[in-house]
């Protein structure tokens, strides 16, 4: 189908962006790559009269060092993020997850605040960022406020940003040194993830001193497997010790059932790939 005619506009600065949004409110929509929003035009799920795409503001693009975090622009694509060096070496879950995430067409166009504003609980960056404590910062007529990422995902498609407000930037507190990986289930390749893990490990003498996991399509919202990453906790970086801790994956969850797996076999996949994520961050 064909979208329903809408004025575009392309504003080159957050503050024009923001005016936009307040001078046209619930009739407008915010495009960053397109990959969610353009799909729901073209059905005619959605039909704004104004389409506001952020892709000419200069601001919101790219990654920097920030101290003691890097700061990842909204507008940076996927594959922007997956092959930036201070990501690669402070960040490394954040391109393990990159990696898996839909193929090389939407890398390219695809936005990193835009998957994380669209708030999919199957999508692939949620847990990766909750992983490593991520902070959003989001602009609006008042200033800019920053939303830590455990307050960030509110429900299903559903984050802290009002109305009238933008994400501009994602900060993400170094991880410098720590292991990553990102073990995602799939039926066929550049699926959404049925159950996917996100595990960065900090280990010492083959022991795990720290570690932060977090689960995708587990629930509503990416979340945080606490009770792994307390019972990882200055144990081994061994087989048993990994099975024992990630047992405990499923724990607070509440998955879904769907055509592609019932609620029962997401908590089992949970298990499994915690253990494989943990024992492969750890270099065991």
């Amino acid at each position: 189908m064909i979208p329903t005619q809408f004025e575009y506009l392309a504003p080159t600065s957050v503050d024009e962006a923001l005016a936009a949004l307040a001078e046209h409110g619930d009739d407008a929509k915010v495009i960053a790559g397109g990959q969610s929003l353009l799909p729901v035009l073209r059905m005619r799920l959605n039909a704004p009269e104004v389409v506001i795409d952020l892709a000419g503001i200069d601001a919101l693009h790219g990654v920097r060092d920030d101290g003691d975090a890097i700061v990842i622009g909204a507008m940076t694509t996927h594959h922007d993020v997956l092959h930036d060096p201070l990501v690669a070496e402070h960040a490394a879950l954040l391109a393990k997850a990159e990696e898996h995430l839909a193929d090389a067409q939407v890398r390219h166009r695809g936005t990193f605040g835009g998957a994380l504003a669209h708030a999919d609980p199957a999508g692939d960056l949620g847990a990766p960022a909750l992983a490593l404590g991520a902070e959003f910062v989001i602009a609006g007529s008042g200033g800019r406020r920053t939303v830590a990422a455990g307050d960030f995902f509110v429900d299903l498609f559903e984050t802290a940003i009002a109305e009238g407000e933008l994400l501009v930037e994602i900060r993400i507190p170094k991880h410098t040194g720590w292991g990553a990986h990102y073990e995602k289930f799939v039926r066929v390749a550049h699926q959404w993830p049925i159950v996917a893990v996100a595990a960065a490990v900090k280990s010492e003498g083959g022991t795990i001193t720290e570690a932060r996991v977090g689960l995708t399509n587990m629930g509503s919202t990416p979340l945080r497997a606490t009770a792994v990453e307390e019972a990882l906790a200055g144990q081994p970086a061994t087989e048993d010790a990994v099975r024992a801790a990630a047992a405990k994956a499923a724990d607070g969850t509440n998955p879904p059932s769907d055509l592609n797996g019932q609620a029962d076999y997401r908590k089992h996949l949970a298990g499994v790939l915690t253990r494989r994520a943990v024992l492969a961050a750890a270099g065991a």
